[in-house]
């Protein structure tokens, strides 16, 4: 079942961010776009290497007004252990949502049951709480934050511009396509 158009569900969960613990509900991301970004598990191999670039990129979400929230099913303790210790992690500056009761795993249906992991999902919400774009990729692949950046700027110019779309490889500037009333239907 797809999820663009789904509004996410109630949530509060503990986080870890700028040395400090705190919640975060869906009342916080509410009123700005927000780039849910799943990964299966502290202290592995792929993952620091996105949360890293993600960090890398930080800036230019926030120019774009884009939350980013990396979400495990880990505690928020072990996000502040994995930060103290890895030289990539400590870089992240965006929020680190800890999942270990599966809420948000669950409502973003990334959840692998058997494992109490997640999927690798990236989900961008729009400021109403709505999906309008979701990927998910195998374990071993890791995902590029300029692309979700780009899926992002997308996203946003497409809500703002209802009567235009993006084509394959559109960047901000580039041109857009204008469908016609008759193909409007079949988007």
């Amino acid at each position: 079942m797809s999820q663009i158009g789904r509004e996410i569900g109630d949530f509060t969960v503990q986080a870890f961010q700028n040395d400090e613990f705190k919640a975060v509900s869906k009342a916080d991301v509410l009123g700005c776009w927000s780039l849910f970004f799943f990964y299966p598990a502290d202290f592995t191999f792929v993952c620091p290497t996105e949360l890293e670039e993600l960090a890398e990129n930080y800036d230019a979400f926030k120019a774009e007004g884009c939350e980013i929230y990396s979400v495990s099913t880990d505690t928020h303790f072990v996000h502040k252990a994995w930060h103290d210790e890895s030289e990539r992690i400590k870089k992240v500056a965006y929020p680190m949502l800890a999942d270990p009761a599966h809420v948000l795993a669950r409502d973003f249906d990334v959840l692998i049951e058997p494992d109490g992991v997640a999927e690798r999902g990236a989900f961008i919400v729009d400021p109403e709480g709505k999906v309008q774009v979701y990927e998910v990729t195998a374990g071993g692949v890791g995902r590029n934050a300029k692309e979700l950046l780009r899926l992002v700027q997308a996203a946003k110019f497409v809500a703002e511009h209802g009567d235009q779309v993006c084509p394959a490889k559109w960047t901000p500037g580039a041109e857009t396509l204008k469908p016609s009333l008759d193909l409007v239907g079949q988007l």
